[in-house]
């Protein structure tokens, strides 16, 4: 097996015919530079040919080369009856200007005759054509043979013929496309090898992933000859998605010590994968093999009492080697290790209450919370667990009205009555919906005593309803995010009335506000509020 694997990354052209997934030209140039930052060999920009878009990526990627990999343009072979040079979307591969060209070709005879509607002997021209036309404009020439595993086995000789046509013609590798993902390792491996004793050409692989084998077809090819591996970041892509390089590098450069990217790179392995899902603006994969955040992280009690021995009881490598950090999660699973090992991760000793947290965590869990989820929840229960903490305010009761009149939107109104320090504070405000009004008040209450809760500010907020057998009387999960300066943490609630769980995870995010920025005695002077629909009475007890 060879010791180098060039990458071809073709994220800015497949990867985009993913559903949901849409990048600009100005997305298309950020990803180009971090991948080039990376390592990748070759990165694929697009077809220019096909829509505007690609055409204006060509153009502004000039302005900003890329300093080590080489930009390449997709095209397809030359149209039937048409010469290269009065093809309009090979004209726009010229005008691209890139260093490399990609061409595609039909591998399969099915695909010859019933979508291209041409002979056998015509289709090898159209190969043999254009390659040759962008060899002589002094262009390095990727073939990419379309379909053809599923053209092996349809007709194996014409196959064969068609990628020869394309290596006669001074393509410099030609790329084993299983387009329909329906080819599995060992018909990939047998076929390479046979294609490689034929040919002696050097030969690359593009998996697709629709049985989920992308990347043990991948491995497969290189293993029996393949120099050359084309996929995506994340393994974007159309149905269900390309090869991962991510993973494919991690792989071989980890696991076989097949150089793909320089030593340092591997380190930003997890980053790259984030930046490219944010850019995408798509959730990363929190389960994805390496880079994924649950990719090390561990839940069952036995498991993490082993990993706080030696990490190696239940991680095959070291996360930091690709950027990624190992993770303890806390849930009716949990252990003490868990909770020992999660706190520590926040920076808090739960040594001393990790039994009685434990038992809080599997209350909680019981009653419809998922802890897991809610770091910040967790965060609370060590705390006030902890000897010597302060509550810092108390809820004494609260009412929500909602009213709805013939004409005219909603409104609700809460009252709430808390406790802040030796002070009883009653306050209302109006808001949105009920959960609305009832965070205002909350935060009018506490804002003149404790002023970090106006610094908080909340991002998210989603509610799943437990046990939907049971109709409105079912349990409500809330969960909630609070931005409080720089950080962000997580906070849940459950119960049967969404504003008890709602309340629930209000508190523990303002709490936990209060306790990070060390305020919960602070006396300063009230923050500006937006008091125009809100109003407060102070009683003293």
């Amino acid at each position: 097996m060879t010791t180098r694997i060039h990458l071809y990354d073709t994220t800015l052209r497949d990867g985009t015919q993913r559903e949901g997934l849409s990048l600009s030209a100005s997305d298309k140039v950020k990803i180009a530079a971090r991948l080039d930052a990376f390592g990748i060999d070759t990165i694929e920009g697009g077809w220019p040919g096909s829509n505007p878009k690609d055409a204006e990526f060509f153009r502004r990627v000039k302005k900003h080369p890329p300093r080590r990999a080489r930009i390449a343009a997709f095209g397809s072979t030359r149209r039937v009856g048409v010469s290269c040079a009065d093809d309009p979307s090979l004209q726009a591969l010229v005008a691209a200007n890139t260093p490399v060209v990609t061409i595609v070709g039909k591998s399969s005879a099915s695909h010859v005759t019933l979508v291209l509607e041409t002979t056998r002997e015509e289709n090898l021209r159209l190969i043999a054509d254009t390659v040759a036309y962008f060899v002589a404009l002094g262009k390095e020439v990727v073939y990419d043979a379309e379909h053809f595993f599923d053209g092996l086995a349809l007709d194996e000789s014409y196959a064969i013929e068609t990628i020869e046509a394309a290596h006669d013609a001074g393509a410099s590798v030609l790329v084993l496309c299983d387009t329909n993902g329906g080819s599995e390792p060992r018909t990939i491996s047998e076929s390479v090898s046979r294609i490689a004793r034929r040919t002696g050409a050097k030969l690359g692989i593009h998996p697709h992933n629709d049985r989920g084998l992308a990347l043990a077809n991948a491995l497969a090819a290189i293993d029996a000859g393949c120099v050359h591996a084309q996929g995506t970041v994340n393994g974007y892509g159309e149905r269900c998605g390309n090869l991962d390089l991510l993973a494919l590098v991690a792989n071989l450069q980890l696991k076989r010590g097949v150089r793909c990217v320089p030593e340092e790179s591997l380190a930003t392995l997890t980053e790259l994968s984030n930046y490219v899902a944010s850019v995408a603006n798509l959730a990363p994969d929190a389960h994805a093999p390496f880079v994924g955040r649950a990719a090390f992280a561990h839940k069952g009690g036995i498991h993490v009492a082993a990993v706080a021995k030696d990490p190696a009881m239940y991680q095959h490598m070291d996360p930091a080697q690709v950027g990624n950090r190992m993770r303890v999660v806390v849930s009716e699973l949990s252990g003490r290790a868990n909770v020992r090992l999660r706190a520590s991760s926040l920076g808090l000793d739960a040594r001393p209450v990790e039994r009685a947290v434990l038992e809080q965590v599997k209350a909680r869990e019981h009653a419809g919370a998922q802890l897991e989820a809610a770091e910040g929840t967790f965060e609370m229960l060590v705390r006030r667990a902890t000897p010597g903490y302060i509550v810092p305010f108390e809820l004494l009761e609260y009412t929500v009205v909602v009213e709805r009149r013939v004409e005219g939107a909603s409104r609700a109104r809460a009252t709430v009555e808390m406790r802040v320090g030796g002070t009883s504070v009653r306050t209302v405000a109006e808001g949105d919906g009920p959960v609305h009004a009832l965070d205002s008040a909350v935060r009018l209450a506490l804002a003149p005593h404790i002023p970090a809760v106006l610094e908080t500010k909340l991002v998210d907020y989603k509610v799943r309803i437990i046990d939907e057998h049971l109709g409105t009387a079912a349990t409500t999960r809330v969960l909630m995010e609070t931005a409080f300066g720089t950080e962000r943490f997580s906070t849940i609630g459950a119960a049967a009335n969404i504003l008890d769980a709602s309340w629930d995870a209000i508190r523990d995010s303002l709490e936990l506000a209060v306790a990070r920025a060390g305020d919960a005695t602070s006396h300063s002077a009230p923050h500006s509020m937006d008091t125009r629909r809100a109003s407060q009475e102070i009683v003293t007890s």
